[in-house]
């Protein structure tokens, strides 16, 4: 018997659910297994995550399409941020402090989305329709928050006095969350005009709802979402034993930039087919919109977990990986400060993604 897509996408989500609950109440565990067999299974755990992911999202796309731009576009957002939320805070609190993992995840989301997504979806944009136009307000506002949000918790913590002041996170974390939710409200009340390339009226989004069901949706995304939060801890706690095993040079780099793989593949995707589709505005709001949501929501939520747990947390970048996240981010301001991109413009965001990928691996 051959499944259909659909039906992958309802039955993935309750698996997962299924096999984090047996984990967390113990009728099945394989923390002493021997190492060998481990990493099998964390790798089996890994793929039935990805695919999991892809599945939620899938839900939250279908969401999204019918409640609607701006508003769906926050639905994929929101959905990622929390799978990345909850598998940074598994492996903050997985065996011993891991005060660089959140960091590295953070900045490889954000280079990941600024120099590869929006490489790939200029890029492929460029050469399918040969130029693209977008909506400048809308741009620029996602990139000074953006560069805000990324100097503020990424930057500045390494040139201040206390580094690891707990007043300083606090007031990070409050002023991520007060500047994500002033965006959030511009973008879907007062200025929602500059974020969509057609707006569509209540009253038509209301049919749109109401054509459909959507509770099915809904109740799948968040069994999907339920299940891989369960399910992080039980990965970390095998990808870094494996790493450790391997004797891994930058095992919290390689964590950070796994975990920021998982969760932006599915949404690098949506925003890859708006592009080809010349849909290049909500391709950004897609791929800019995870870059803000992943600083303004995760920052946070793991300054709270530090501060609540006492467990350590490193925020400032290295002097290289800080001269890629200006980079990328000057570039950018570049390329959407005409209106108008083509694929040379992504093929700028690709070397910039390539000595990222590459630094990784040979520091």
């Amino acid at each position: 018997m051959v499944l259909d897509r659909r039906t992958i996408y309802h039955v993935l989500p309750l698996a997962t659910f299924g096999l984090a609950v047996l984990l967390e109440l113990g009728i099945l565990s394989a923390r002493n297994a021997a190492l060998p067999l481990r990493m099998v299974l964390t790798l089996f755990a890994i793929g039935l995550v990805f695919a999991t992911v892809f599945a939620a999202l899938h839900h939250a796309e279908t969401i999204a399409h019918r409640i609607g731009e701006p508003f769906g576009t926050l639905v994929l957002t929101f959905a990622v941020t929390s799978i990345e939320v909850s598998v940074i805070v598994a492996v903050m609190l997985h065996g011993s402090d891991n005060p660089e993992v959140a960091r590295e995840s953070i900045f490889s989301t954000c280079m990941m989305i600024l120099a590869g997504v929006v490489g790939i979806c200029l890029t492929v944009g460029g050469l399918r329709h040969r130029h693209q136009d977008l909506k400048r307000q809308g741009t620029n506002a996602y990139l000074a928050m953006l560069t805000a949000l990324a100097v503020l918790t990424l930057v500045l913590p390494n040139h201040t006095l206390a580094t690891d002041s707990a007043a300083q996170f606090g007031l990070i974390g409050l002023l991520c969350i007060l500047l994500y939710g002033s965006f959030v409200y511009a973008q879907t009340g007062l200025h929602r005009e500059d974020f969509v390339e057609e707006l569509i009226e209540p009253e038509s989004r209301q049919e749109i709802v109401g054509k459909k069901n959507i509770a099915a949706n809904v109740l799948l995304l968040l069994v999907g979402l339920v299940g891989v939060v369960l399910l992080a801890e039980d990965i970390a706690a095998g990808m870094e034993d494996t790493l450790h095993a391997v004797n891994a040079v930058q095992t919290d780099a390689i964590v950070g930039a796994f975990i920021a793989t998982m969760v932006l593949m599915p949404e690098a995707v949506s925003a890859i087919r708006a592009s080809m589709a010349n849909q290049l505005q909500r391709s950004l709001n897609i791929a800019l919109g995870s870059a803000c949501a992943t600083i303004g929501l995760t920052v946070p939520a793991v300054t709270a977990v530090s501060l609540w747990t006492g467990k350590e947390l490193t925020l400032g970048l290295g002097a290289g990986d800080t001269v890629l996240l200006l980079l990328a981010i000057g570039v950018s301001t570049l390329s959407f400060g005409t209106g108008r991109t083509t694929y040379l413009t992504g093929l700028v965001h690709l070397v910039i993604f390539v000595a990222y990928f590459f630094l990784i691996f040979f520091p």
